[in-house]
């Protein structure tokens, strides 16, 4: 790819604007923009008691309302569209998302919260931390550098991709070393606040705290595992200083640090580097507010006593719907003259806020911080939720009073900062206590019968009545596999044809049988592709499923459905997580016939593909009437209905995968047992009943493994596929360190997120260092993950040199013999 001049994230000359201070536009300006800018002059006029209403937005989705960013990003890396229109699509949903904050009367409106990929890597950019290997020489880092480090390229490949805390959204993870050299390399954070300001909009720019970036960053290839990556915070520092000063002579009143690391269970030493670094920060952040925020979690009570007395902040921001435990903190002293952001209104999900209650909330803290010092905020970035009810059309009528996407956010915290300014909307809060009565009255929501069944799970323990190594033996013998067997992990490209198909029969614009017909087609073309590259235990390819949730929900009572409730998973990926609003069972088969057909087309083994428990739960947005792991239950015994039904139809291999199983593994490491015990029993209860014979694989992904690696063990499967080939294979060291495992195991080999394909030679040097610590009949070769997202013509030269990589390591391991 060619270098990019332009600046990676606020472009805003490349707009046509002659003049910032005079709001003056060239002709090539879209009437849409130039009437946006006109009203935008109403903005400066509000009220001043407007503006004593004090309400916070922590950040917001970026992708826009119907993925207008998602496809921009792709026709930019098609080669389909230009840099400049692709950041004139940015830019144009930067100004509609300030705008509908704006006339929201949101006071604290962010900025800096756009991201053409991930935040964790624009700050990596700003910090100039480029990896060697991508050949930046300097100066602004442009979208070549950028989309480089994020995707990789021809000749390497991406950084390392993992789950941002315990959401379904995936960071940049930084590299770096004691060799590093930081420089301010991206303008980003000033770009954008210039931009909104040159339109009268004041803004909160938003910045990952230096804290926090160092604790998600990774010691780089070649360094010391041991290497302490908070060494480097007076490297950084600098950089962090100019960025601010820019940010003083731009005008900006307020900054925004997230420090999320700050809920999790820091050591006095990491605690200590908070301390240093707002010291040192001090005297450059004088003139400015300060905002520290915290999200996910409860902060605990020394990370709490850190924050608190950091110096030159003036404000302080808490999750108060996961973090419930922080107002007792709170409540036992914070610090006078200090501003508290308090994060009532839900950033993780689309319930609709109970108003009464969080209004009660905010009176109780008012009464301890002072009426003019609270701030009503989300809990954390709105990134986390689809983006406007308005988008619904179709939505079930019963249920979507009872929902809020961000777009209703923004009026839910600007709801409550009018009534705690005195200025109660009774309208709105009459709407919403009635959504609420209805929803709790609601026939729909409840199931005697499967609360029943859940209720009597628990205390029981739920397994396979013979060990691995005995049921690995039964699988063998009916399977007849090779050494080094290969497999992939469930999905294939989904192409345009396919989607249109999938799209027609749902508009009914096709027959059911031309529907069958057209699936059955697909089926027979990727089973006839595995078959000529000599794979060895296939898969169907989920041609009808439009996603591995939503596909499973739409067919499992108690869920709802969104046509345009996208969220952002990495990149430009988005999934459209499925609505959980009562008890879940399943009515009827739901793979069973697609399993079967793609069955009958080959004599080799054909993976049955299922979603387990709770990758559906952790996928979904979720009940929040009652708690989590009943609901995880219930889908459960949903699932295992469906695995013994595919036994019975002569599916002898199931997959039922638990991709999200450590994403949701709570911050605190308190809360770790419990959770992991409901976990893991729950995927136990799908697969219980089933034969030795039958091969129960699962898949995990993109996430740091290693410190469950004993639940996984217990988990109990007989073959587990997981990533492995972005994160500098890590998954590798804890057998290095003496863990045993018995099962059947497939470290992924290549990276399926990055369009580069793989070299033989590559990837059976991949399978060399999994052979240095796991046994030869327990290992398989796959791909780190689905191949959904990737083209044919990526696709097949990829996979033909994974099959002959895995050959190549039989004919050695044989010869050995």
């Amino acid at each position: 790819m060619s270098q990019v001049s332009h600046h990676v994230l606020a472009p805003f000359t490349s707009l046509g604007v002659i003049s910032v201070a005079s709001l003056s536009f060239s002709t090539n300006s879209s009437p849409s923009f130039l009437r946006f800018s006109l009203r935008l002059r109403a903005f400066s006029s509000f009220s001043s008691s407007l503006r004593a209403m004090a309400s916070h937005i922590v950040g917001y989705p970026r992708m826009g309302p119907k993925r207008e960013l998602k496809f921009a990003l792709e026709s930019f890396w098609d080669g389909k569209s230009s840099a400049d229109e692709l950041q004139k699509v940015a830019t144009d949903l930067r100004l509609s998302i300030w705008k509908q904050m704006a006339d929201a009367g949101i006071k604290f409106i962010p900025s800096n919260t756009f991201s053409y990929y991930d935040q964790v890597l624009d700050t990596t950019a700003m910090l100039g931390a480029v990896p060697p290997r991508y050949g930046w020489n300097g100066g602004e880092i442009g979208f070549d550098i950028y989309f480089s480090m994020a995707r990789g390229n021809a000749s390497v490949p991406a950084m390392e991709m993992t789950k941002w805390f315990d959401t379904n959204y995936h960071y940049i993870v930084p590299e770096l070393g004691p060799d590093v050299k930081f420089s301010y390399a991206s303008h980003k954070a000033v770009d954008e606040y210039k931009e909104a300001k040159a339109l009268g909009i004041e803004t909160v720019p938003v910045i990952v705290g230096p804290v926090s970036y160092l604790l998600l960053s990774k010691p780089a290839k070649g360094v010391e595992k041991s290497f302490s990556l908070l060494s480097l915070i007076d490297k950084i520092l600098p950089v962090y200083k100019e960025v601010v000063s820019e940010l003083k002579a731009a005008g900006a009143n307020w900054i925004q640090f997230d420090e999320p690391k700050l809920v999790m269970d820091l050591d006095a030493h990491e605690l200590q580097a908070f301390t240093h670094a707002y010291s040192e920060l001090e005297a450059t952040l004088s003139g400015l507010h300060v905002l520290i925020e915290t999200y996910f979690a409860d902060v605990p009570v020394e990370a709490y006593k850190t924050l608190t007395s950091l110096k030159g902040v003036s404000g302080f921001g808490f999750d108060l719907i996961r973090g419930t435990k922080t107002l007792d903190l709170i409540k036992s002293g914070f610090p006078s003259g200090k501003f508290l952001f308090a994060g009532v209104v839900d950033g993780r999900n689309i319930w609709a806020n109970d108003l009464a209650a969080s209004l009660d909330t905010l009176h109780s803290l008012e009464a301890i911080v002072g009426k003019d010092k609270v701030v009503v905020s989300t809990s954390c970035s709105l990134l986390h939720t689809a983006v406007d009810l308005a988008n619904e059309p179709k939505l079930d009528k019963e249920i979507k009073p009872w929902l809020a996407f961000a777009a209703q956010k923004i009026l839910e915290v600007n709801a409550l900062a009018k009534a705690l300014a005195g200025h109660k909307d009774e309208a709105f809060f009459s709407s919403n206590a009635l959504a609420h009565t209805s929803r709790k009255s609601s026939p729909r929501v409840t199931n005697e019968a499967v609360q029943a069944a859940a209720a009597s799970l628990k205390g029981s323990d739920h397994r396979r009545a013979t060990n691995v190594s005995a049921r690995l033996d039964a699988q063998q013998k009916k399977l007849n596999l090779p050494i080094l067997p290969t497999t992939t992990i469930g999905s294939f490209p989904q192409t345009q044809d396919l989607r249109r198909v999938r799209r027609e029969y749902k508009a009914k614009k096709i027959s059911e049988d031309d529907y069958v017909n057209s699936i059955k087609e697909e089926i027979n073309k990727v089973v006839k592709i595995q078959e000529e590259l000599d794979i060895d235990v296939l898969v169907h390819g989920e041609p009808e499923r439009n996603d591995m949730v939503e596909y499973f929900g739409e067919q499992l009572s108690g869920f709802a459905f969104s046509a345009n409730g996208w969220v952002q998973s990495y990149g430009s990926r988005c999934v459209k997580p499925p609505i959980i609003y009562g008890d879940v069972s399943r009515p009827k088969a739901m793979t069973v016939f697609w399993s079967s057909m793609a069955q009958s087309m080959t004599k080799r083994p054909m993976k049955g593909m299922l979603t387990g428990p709770v990758t559906i739960l952790n996928w979904s947005f979720v009940r929040n009437d009652q708690p989590r792991h009943e609901t995880c239950y219930q889908i459960a015994l949903a699932i295992k209905d469906e695995v013994e039904d595919l036994e019975k139809a002569g599916i002898t291999v199931i997959q039922i995968d638990e991709a999200a199983l450590r994403e949701g593994l709570p911050l605190r490491k308190s809360e770790h047992a419990f959770y992991l015990d409901w976990a893991v029993h729950s995927f136990r209860i799908t697969n219980c009943g089933v034969q030795d014979s039958t091969q129960i694989h699962t898949h995990m992904c993109y996430s740091n493994f290693n410190d469950i690696i004993h639940s996984i063990i217990n988990m109990d499967a007989d073959v587990i596929t997981i990533e492995n080939s972005r994160s500098d294979e890590k998954l590798l060291s804890v057998f290095r360190e003496g863990v045993k495992y018995g099962a059947g195991i497939g470290p992924g080999v290549y990276d399926i997120h990055s369009p580069r394909i793989p070299s033989t030679e590559e990837i059976a040097d991949r399978i060399k260092k999994m052979l240095a610590v796991l046994e030869s009949h327990i290992l398989w070769v796959n791909p780190d993950c689905g191949l959904k997202t990737r083209k044919y013509s990526e696709v097949k030269p990829a996979l033909s040199n994974m099959v002959a990589a895995a050959k190549l390591l039989r004919a050695e391991l044989g010869s050995a013999k």
